[in-house]
């Protein structure tokens, strides 16, 4: 799995670490099973402190790409590849609110209206 960051992102570096696994995982570069290197390789492999991979793989625990598990470090999750673009669409959809000026809360009501 090679994992690449943008220096002209503008968003944190957590965010941008989750988001470069999250796309691994979509493209298939890595499938459920699968384990990741430990947090301080990838740390050193990205040129970012382990704290910063470590606060981006517990974000994606949470929300069920990954798994961890005791002896055999971090997994990705059953059904990862297809939760992960959605949760990378649903990250843009956002974000494209926000450039337009809408809220999350704005969001959610045009969710909950549509048929």
């Amino acid at each position: 799995m090679l994992l690449r960051l943008n220096a002209a992102d503008s968003r944190p570096l957590h965010e941008q670490v989750a988001s470069a696994i999250r796309h691994a995982v979509a493209e298939g570069e890595c499938g459920p099973g699968d384990r990741l290197p430990p947090a301080r390789d990838l740390a050193e492999a990205l040129g970012v402190n382990a704290n910063t991979v470590l606060r981006s793989l517990r974000a994606l625990r949470d929300e069920g790409v990954l798994e961890f598990r005791r002896g055999r470090g971090v997994t990705v999750a059953d059904g990862a590849d297809q939760r992960s673009v959605l949760v990378e669409r649903v990250g843009d959809l956002m974000a494209e609110a926000r450039r337009l000026g809408y809220s999350r809360t704005d969001l959610i009501e045009m969710i909950r209206g549509m048929p």
